[in-house]
């Protein structure tokens, strides 16, 4: 009897504080689809999760459904769900049981006999649980002819239709619901809407693609090339210094022409929309974690990583057969395919950050400012050849650049993993673990720069250089810095890549802003009834920003009191990968989508109402769903965002008072 101490004891405590604080981590909805069917939807709030049907005596109540009357109609086979199902050995019950990994749907088919006398009454028991108690519940329902869709005859299909209109999505019978969705563009560009979120990222970007250019330079796949660039512009022209600058100039423009047609291209395969599906896709940010993976081991000496010999031959074969322009942009060419193996796992992060964004142009944005970076030197260079004298030779210093870029590619790697286990919910990599593997990685880092760890191809240290001494004691410091952060300290330094605060199951720290609505509809509603105004989030598992403007700004006491306190705050997570009870089909640009997961839904309500597909973007609205000021985006000045926070709080108070 013992392994149901703590059970009990749960259920006990409910009761007994049910008065002084109702908790309902569940909302039920639920109605009658075009195919027949009544579907009922369970939203489970963060941190609870609700148990499977048909469970094992001894174990947490299943969740069951009770049909107490039916008539008009006839029930088609037991309810039955498709969500997925998470089972783990409990020790609070002695079994393994199972919970639901997402918020989930229950179908049962049903088989209409008379519309006119048809009415279904019934309850739904079920159970809930988090990491401190458990609660459980009883959800009563009613079905009556009126609900009864006006196109379902009484042979109605059993098998689940495609929706060919949005509002048909969740229960929106309410006419006040579908006037949330119509889009206020033009009321935005009234109040002074001049600059959409993707227009302000993209001067981010660019700098983070200049960054990773300069970075690339370090790179031992890089560095060897640049003897072979000076060579090559000397045997060109010794005499004609015009031609000389002619031919450098050329040499870069090549280089960024070549990078910039690369995000150009994946823009065009992918477009606008899916851009941003991709950088919080599975597979996508599980290869490139693996492949950082790869990165990192080859450069700790491992193996070597390089491409078939053959591609270089025949590209330096291309360039010295060749002349004038063709043989110049050949020479680039090479550059960018022999330096593949080093700038690679660089391109594909920067590639990655600026599809979630940085909209339509995103990539080509990010890959010109990699590619000015790496072209600047050189074409300078190719210009001064005499230059190259001053540059350190390439040698063992080298092996420990390839060393430190390994350490920093394993940490990065977990960065896409994270985003993958965000965004499909797997809770494998919670922030605390996240951190513990950060704060090793860089400690080990530390001591290789102190010396203390030897890596194949490292040369015998014989004393330790000014430079390995400041580094070793930035990585170090770092590591240390971190380390509250398992406490649930902030750490807003790394709050653009690790995982949100809320994943943390051991957190001290209460000054975390959390939505408390995570659908556009119900948040609206509940706002309507309150009273309240509504601040739209539109934010993403994999947008870096986000969590930026989560740690530096949303962090400051004055915004939270005034968000938590004047506000209906409803985050929506444009990549969250829940999958919709039905598919709908929509009509966008002339092209027709399907809304396949939530994170479709939202994606499309960002496009359609507000013309905006960047994150993060806030907006204010009434409770009609128009705008009061116009919307904010990544800014981190404090000061800029309690002003947006009071001017809504403003508007809204005067149109309340001309109302009520």
């Amino acid at each position: 009897m013992t392994k149901y101490i703590y059970f009990i004891t749960s259920i006990f405590l409910y009761c007994c504080n049910i008065n002084a604080q109702i908790r309902e981590p569940v909302q039920w909805r639920r109605h009658i689809n075009e195919a027949g069917e009544m579907v009922f939807r369970a939203t489970v709030e963060k941190g609870w999760h609700l148990y499977d049907m048909n469970l094992p005596e001894g174990g947490p109540i299943s969740t069951s459904f009770e049909f107490e009357k039916v008539s008009g109609a006839d029930l088609s086979g037991k309810v039955y769900t498709n969500s997925k199902v998470i089972s783990q050995y409990e020790e609070m019950f002695g079994m393994t049981v199972r919970w639901f990994a997402e918020n989930p749907t229950f179908v049962q088919k049903l088989k209409i006999t008379d519309r006119a006398k048809f009415q279904i009454t019934g309850s739904i028991d079920y159970m809930v649980c988090n990491n401190e108690n458990c609660i459980p519940g009883a959800e009563e329902f009613q079905f009556s002819s009126g609900d009864l869709p006006s196109d379902l005859s009484e042979t109605a299909p059993s098998v689940p239709a495609v929706q060919k209109d949005f509002e048909d999505f969740e229960d929106l019978h309410d006419p006040l619901l579908t006037d949330y969705w119509n889009p206020i563009v033009a009321e935005l560009q009234n109040l002074g809407q001049t600059a959409s979120t993707a227009d302000k990222s993209w001067l981010l970007i660019f700098i983070l693609g200049f960054g990773g250019g300069l970075l690339a330079l370090l790179t031992p796949c890089v560095w060897p090339i640049i003897p072979m660039t000076v060579s090559f512009f000397l045997k060109r022209s010794k005499s004609n210094r015009k031609k000389a600058v002619f031919d450098a100039a050329t040499y870069g423009l090549s280089i960024i022409v070549i990078y910039l047609l690369l995000g150009l291209l994946i823009t065009a395969i992918f477009g606008a929309s899916a851009l941003n599906d991709l950088s919080t896709n599975a597979v996508f940010n599980l290869l490139f974690f693996a492949l950082l993976v790869l990165f990192a081991v080859s450069f700790f000496g491992a193996f070597e990583l390089t491409l078939p010999a053959s591609w270089s031959n025949k590209m330096d074969g291309k360039t010295e057969s060749t002349s004038g322009l063709i043989s110049i942009f050949f020479m680039a060419f090479t550059l960018s395919l022999v330096s593949f193996s080093c700038t690679g796992p660089i391109i594909g992060t920067l590639l990655v950050e600026a599809a979630g964004s940085g909209g339509r142009i995103g990539p080509a944005v990010g890959m010109f400012g990699f590619s000015l970076a790496l072209a600047l030197p050189f074409t300078l260079f190719a210009l001064f050849p005499s230059w190259l004298q001053n540059l350190p030779k390439s040698g063992g210093w080298l092996n420990s650049v390839k060393v430190v870029l390994g350490f920093l590619e394993l940490a990065l790697a977990l960065k896409f993993l994270s985003v993958a286990d965000l965004a499909y919910g797997w809770r494998i990599l919670d922030r605390e673990v996240f951190l513990v593997l950060w704060i090793v990685i860089f400690a080990l880092l530390g001591l290789y720069l102190l010396g203390k760890i030897k890596l194949p191809h490292d040369s015998d240290l014989k004393h330790l250089s000014v430079p390995r001494l400041f580094l070793a004691i930035i990585s170090l410091s770092f590591a240390v810095y971190m380390l509250p952060g398992l406490w649930g300290a902030p750490l807003k330094a790394v709050s653009a890549f690790s995982p949100p605060l809320y994943t943390q199951d051991f957190n001290l720290y209460d000054g975390e802003v959390r939505a408390k609505f995570f659908d556009y509809e119900e948040g609206m509603e509940y706002a309507r009834k309150n009273r309240k105004p509504v601040m739209i989030d539109f934010t993403g598992y994999g947008c870096v920003n986000c969590r930026e403007m989560e740690a530096a700004v949303w962090s400051d006491p004055r915004v939270k009191r005034i968000i938590d306190n004047d506000y209906v705050l409803i985050s929506l997570y444009v990549d969250d990968k829940t999958r919709l009870d039905q598919v709908a089909e929509m009509t966008e640009n002339g092209k027709t989508r399907k809304l396949r997961t939530v994170g479709d839904k939202w994606s499309y309500l960002q496009r359609h109402k507000f013309g905006s597909n960047a994150q993060p973007f806030y907006v204010l609205l009434n409770n009609d769903g128009m705008p009061l000021v116009p919307a904010h985006s990544y800014d981190k000045n404090i000061e800029n965002y309690i002003s947006f926070l009071r001017k809504g709080v403003e508007r809204y108070d005067v149109s309340k008072q001309q109302l009520f």
